[in-house]
């Protein structure tokens, strides 16, 4: 099975947001494809975020990463936040989601980035194991916080 990684453009947000929805429902999310749609879209349309997904051979989506690109003020330059990763449950254990972090880190070395930046659910052991096989180290020094607005 071929898999080819594009970046996304407005005619992919139907089926990177039909993904989009499930990865929301993996966390527990409730399911809202309309809602997921129109938020790939929108973050395509203003050029607020960068997708790569997955296709295979039989034009099925199978994954998809979205970046952030940011500034880190300690770093002295442009970071990326990848915010979101997933591949559909029929195509894991294929590679593909490490063909979507070798993009990822094809996008940030191309636009001069610091580093890439992640968090992930403590229970997600599957990420947990591919990031640290692509070299990612866990944080120890620091906590995160969240503040609901």
């Amino acid at each position: 099975m071929d898999v080819i990684i594009k970046r996304a453009s407005e005619k992919d947000s139907q089926n990177v947001g039909r993904l989009f929805d499930l990865y929301r429902q993996f966390y527990s999310y409730e399911s809202n494809i309309n809602l997921s749609i129109d938020y790939i879209n929108e973050r395509i349309q203003k050029s607020e975020s960068v997708i790569f997904f997955a296709r295979n051979d039989e034009n099925q989506t199978m994954g998809f990463v979205q970046l952030y690109e940011t500034f880190g003020s300690l770093d002295l330059g442009k970071i990326i936040v990848l915010y979101d990763l997933y591949v559909a449950e029929q195509f894991r254990k294929k590679g593909v989601g490490r063909k979507l972090m070798l993009e990822s880190h094809k996008y940030a070395k191309s636009i001069n980035a610091k580093r890439i930046q992640l968090s992930t659910a403590t229970d997600n052991f599957a990420g947990q194991s591919l990031y640290e096989s692509l070299g990612y180290i866990k944080d120890k020094d620091f906590y995160t916080y969240d503040l609901e607005i």
